[in-house]
């Protein structure tokens, strides 16, 4: 079994699993007496089956966070009591990052908060990547802590600095149609019900919130900042009518477009899709080699859809015309309209 992010309780837990000997090394007695309080609380873990390997606590509190110098205003935070992740090279820090941000924006709370120690380098790259500042330090018996905010209605205008928010000035929207044998293994919190939890693999392309899409189309009028709606076409097995199984599933924003010359060769595209595209290399090979069009877009993957829009739907409701739907360009009052009937979460989309 692949390694999940899943919700669990404290009290499914045991406190004398190896993943947590370092907690107790570093938080000493604090850390057991800390983890018995919580075993009617919420948690996320990471878990194979056999092998727990991560932990994130989320918890939310309201007011002056006075244990911190300088304390935290008057606010509803979500604070990062505790995480940990044991490195396995898949980016599964990403998806946990992504998991923060889903749970900051539904329990609509004004900012996130972490601390951390400051040895944990790579950790405190990761939030500082998504936008998180240093400010403050927390003091205990078992030492000095950093603190790290992120206030969720400050924006510097920058795509990943402000993730999960969608800039929506000046900008265009577009609808693209994946194939089911890759939606999922590419946008895993937009899985189907109908769709088995295994298709959801510990590997690069599913954890990171950057996405790679490789396409034989034209994506020269796609910019950067625009968003996209991922339509998720029926499966080719499917006898039902597209207008049924058809769906869209997911908005991105676009990172950047490049085309087959923007690489020196196929080591150069290999090295640039391999780690968020759901293709392996024998098939990264192949595309390149093939002839005609090439494109590649660079996306981050902000938000699924709580309903998906069928095929129907964005024709009837949204006014999408009948053509074949590999890139089809979206008017402002269609973006909004699908946003509205998916609905996603309006704070998300700003400017």
């Amino acid at each position: 079994m692949t390694r999940q992010l899943k919700l669990t309780k404290f009290r499914e837990l045991d406190i004398n699993d190896p993943f947590f000997q370092s907690l107790k090394d570093g938080y000493s007695a604090d850390f057991v007496k800390w983890f018995e309080s919580k075993k009617d609380e919420d948690l996320y873990i990471v878990h194979d089956g056999k092998t727990l390997s991560g932990m994130v606590y989320l918890k939310e509190e309201e007011g002056v966070v006075d244990d911190i110098d300088p304390p935290l205003p008057n606010r509803r935070w979500l604070k990062v009591g505790t995480f940990k992740l044991e490195k396995k090279g898949t980016k599964l820090g990403e998806r946990v990052v992504k998991k923060i941000f889903d749970t900051a924006i539904l329990k609509q709370v004004d900012g996130i908060y972490v601390t951390v120690f400051q040895v944990h380098v790579e950790l405190i790259s990761l939030f500082e990547k998504y936008g998180f500042k240093k400010c403050g330090v927390k003091k205990t018996k078992n030492g000095v802590e950093d603190v790290y905010k992120r206030d969720l209605d400050e924006f510097t205008g920058d795509m990943v600095l402000d993730y999960p928010f969608i800039h929506r000035k000046a900008k265009k929207a577009w609808l693209l149609a994946i194939y089911p044998e890759f939606h999922t293994r590419l946008l895993p919190d937009s899985i189907l019900r109908n769709e088995p939890l295994e298709i959801v693999q510990d590997v690069s392309h599913s954890n990171t919130i950057h996405k790679v899409y490789i396409a034989h189309v034209s994506f020269k009028n796609l910019k950067e900042g625009d968003a996209v709606v991922f339509y998720r076409t029926k499966p080719k097995t499917d006898k039902a009518p597209a207008k049924y199984r058809s769906v869209a599933t997911s908005v991105c924003v676009v990172e950047e477009v490049k085309q087959r010359r923007d690489f020196a060769d196929v080591d150069d595209f290999l090295k640039y899709c391999r780690p968020r595209s759901v293709y392996d290399e024998k098939e990264l090979r192949f595309e390149f080699g093939r002839k005609g069009v090439l494109s590649v877009a660079k996306m981050t993957y902000n938000a699924a859809f709580n309903r998906r829009l069928t095929r129907e739907a964005l024709m009837d409701e949204v006014g999408i015309g009948g053509v074949r739907w590999n890139l089809v360009p979206l008017t402002e009052d269609q973006f909004d309209e699908i946003v509205r009937l998916g609905e996603i979460n309006a704070r998300l989309i700003i400017d």
